[in-house]
């Protein structure tokens, strides 16, 4: 009785998310554009920027269950695949494109400050329409999320340290406040009043969608001169980040001989960053030219999600015929 009782809310939340997943970027665009024609009115949206991507959070922390977290011991191949291609192949990944590209040093550490990020909150969605392993995506998402904290300041203050100087400490505080404890704090709601949380779960990737949105027009206003004179070439590093961190997340699952619904599911996670936190930071401790990147691949990550959820869902329906 209970399992058809629950069968409906997960189906209204599936419905929801792939609604959301569609229109997003459409609205993402919307927003990028209001701001970069509408400066002015748009920097009223940058003082709440912090607060948007607390409420990201949160709303993650809602969907979380303590069974997501069980996969680290009953799965944990996958896993620390996930976590080594999130924060060694993708910092990497970045300051070579840097390089190669040779970027202005404000736009190289926007750049990097992506690579360094965790997952992105979006690929578990993406997960689900690629039929890929969701239960796993939601772990690994929720993994690196919680490691972002330590990894990313110290990674950032590594990679990006030769470019401008780095609070590594402040950043770490900031990447608590409004990351760790807003995800905890849904966590334990979520655990307190299931039942009513599970009612509002449909509503939660709306939420996540309008969040986004305004982090993006919050951190675009100061940015279009940056845009102007780089636009080009910045785009270029923003779209070969992502394509390389789908298709090494992909092959190196295949290489440790993991299954294609556990390949499709590394290949998202890992191309897939939380751009709205390294839009939170680099307006934060840096430039609005360092966030350019974030705000780019806030638009970008979620196309090509769309796009490569439809290529691995054929390829599913594929496999089994």
């Amino acid at each position: 009785m209970s399992k058809n009782n629950a069968q409906p809310k997960r189906s209204a939340e599936d419905q929801a998310a792939l609604v959301a997943v569609t229109i997003f970027p459409i609205l993402i665009v919307i927003a990028a554009v209001w701001a970069f024609m509408f400066p002015g009115a748009a920097s009223n949206v940058t003082p709440h920027v912090s607060t948007l991507l607390g409420i990201i959070m949160f709303g993650m922390g809602l969907t979380l269950t303590i069974p997501d977290f069980k996969l680290v011991f009953t799965r944990p191949l996958p896993i620390l695949l996930g976590v080594i291609a999130q924060y060694v192949i993708m910092p990497a990944m970045a300051v070579l494109l840097t390089t190669v590209l040779n970027l202005p040093d404000a736009v190289a550490v926007g750049v990097i400050l992506v690579g360094c990020a965790p997952g992105g909150t979006s690929s578990n969605v993406i997960s689900y329409l690629a039929k890929a392993d969701v239960a796993l995506s939601v772990t690994m998402t929720s993994i690196s999320t919680l490691l972002a904290p330590l990894m990313t300041p110290l990674l950032v203050q590594w990679l990006a340290g030769t470019y401008m100087e780095i609070d590594g400490g402040s950043m770490a505080w900031s990447i608590v406040k409004t990351v760790l404890i807003p995800v905890i704090a849904g966590l334990l709601l979520r655990l307190l009043i299931p039942k009513v949380i599970d009612k509002i779960l449909p509503v939660l990737p709306w939420i996540s969608t309008f969040g986004i949105c305004g982090v993006v027009a919050g951190v675009i206003p100061g940015s279009a001169e940056a845009f102007a004179t780089a636009g080009a070439t910045i785009f270029a590093a923003v779209v070969l980040h992502n394509l390389f961190g789908y298709i090494i997340g992909y092959w190196s699952a295949k290489l440790f001989r993991l299954d294609n619904r556990v390949a499709r599911t590394v290949s998202v996670e890992v191309g897939m960053q939380n751009s709205g936190l390294a839009a939170t930071l680099s307006r934060t401790y840096f430039t609005p030219e360092t966030a350019l990147p974030a705000v780019i691949f806030s638009v970008w990550h979620n196309l090509s999600g769309a796009f490569l959820s439809m290529f691995y869902r054929r390829s599913a329906e594929k496999e089994v015929q």
